[in-house]
């Protein structure tokens, strides 16, 4: 049987990579990609691999058009990144998160179930955020055992999308696997993102607003990274398994701008303390043991490296910062 894989949301920053990282990888399988092309979505990201893809403009939403999609490539595996993923976006129109993540996956596991029958071998695999858990304090790690605690309405909707994924599994015993992952950085990022959108502000020397102190700490994690990891559970997850994904990379906020600063050698006076965003939450770190122990996998780039990786990327390419 041929290996026909669809991507949703593969114009996106970490789909893009993903897209690109695999079909060099794998060449043996067929690569359909599903994007919406919202304000996130961006063809250019896709230059690289647009001759060896197919590419469908289409939401993920449609119901109709999922199914003409799975039939018409003869869909027989998953990886699904389609979702609106800022949360200063999901505290400003709630309701958009609620659809696309939660309605937009269930209409991709619906689609995927009656194309495939339940009891089927074909996977599908779901990319969560870390963010479902919530918060941490000073000590500890979240794994896959940690409580479902969202704060956020972006959070919320992915914690309800990974509980509907389960749910197929449970229920109509789907190969389903779910990923959580810590904070990603790298080539193709949208510039409303943390690390690009300094590097515009600091390249144009204009103010960089940091929420509250700037002590928020998140645990980062190189794309290509977390690439690798997800095609390992694409072809090794035990089914009906969540798998965390974490860089072992934790970095304040402020000292992430002010490594960015020191870089493009600009002047820390460019830093501006900001109003602390709603719900705010503190500390994201991820125990990665499981995916290590089971499927072999480990971050590879410290982040003092991917940093500056990324920052030269942006530099050699700044139309991705427009």
């Amino acid at each position: 049987m041929s290996k026909n894989i669809l991507v949703t949301g593969a114009a996106g920053f970490i789909g893009a990579n993903f897209a690109e990282y695999f079909v060099n990888k794998h060449p043996e399988y067929n690569v359909v990609v599903v994007d919406k092309l919202t304000y996130a979505g961006n063809m250019d990201n896709l230059r690289n691999v647009i001759d060896k893809i197919k590419f469908e403009q289409a939401d993920i939403c449609d119901f109709k058009k999922m199914k003409e999609v799975f039939d018409k490539y003869d869909i027989n595996g998953v990886i699904h990144f389609a979702a609106e993923s800022h949360v200063d976006n999901s505290i400003k129109t709630p309701f958009v998160f609620t659809k696309t993540n939660v309605l937009g996956t269930h209409t991709l596991l619906e689609t995927a179930k009656q194309k495939w029958g339940e009891g089927s071998e074909n996977k599908f695999v779901h990319i969560s955020t870390d963010e479902v858990y919530g918060a941490l304090g000073e000590e500890g790690y979240f794994t896959e055992k940690s409580e479902i605690n969202p704060s956020s309405p972006y959070s919320a909707s992915k914690a309800s999308s990974d509980l509907i994924a389960f749910a197929y599994h449970t229920t109509y015993k789907m190969n389903v696997n779910v990923t959580n992952c810590s904070n990603n950085y790298g080539p193709y990022q949208h510039n409303e993102k943390l690390i690009p959108h300094m590097i515009k502000l600091a390249l144009n020397d204009e103010k960089l607003p940091v929420y509250g102190t700037g002590k928020n700490i998140r645990d980062w994690l190189y794309v290509e990274d977390h690439c690798e990891a997800i095609d390992m559970v694409f072809h090794k997850g035990v089914a009906g398994e969540r798998y965390n994904i974490g860089g072992h990379n934790e970095k304040r906020n402020i000292d992430i701008v002010k490594l960015i600063l020191k870089r493009l050698g600009k002047s820390e006076d460019l830093i501006e303390y900001v109003e602390d965003r709603k719900g705010h939450d503190y500390r994201y770190a991820i125990d990665p043991s499981k995916i290590k122990k089971e499927l072999g996998w480990y971050p590879k780039t410290k982040f003092e490296d991917g940093i500056v990786k990324t920052i030269d990327w942006y530099l050699a390419n700044p139309e991705w910062l427009k």
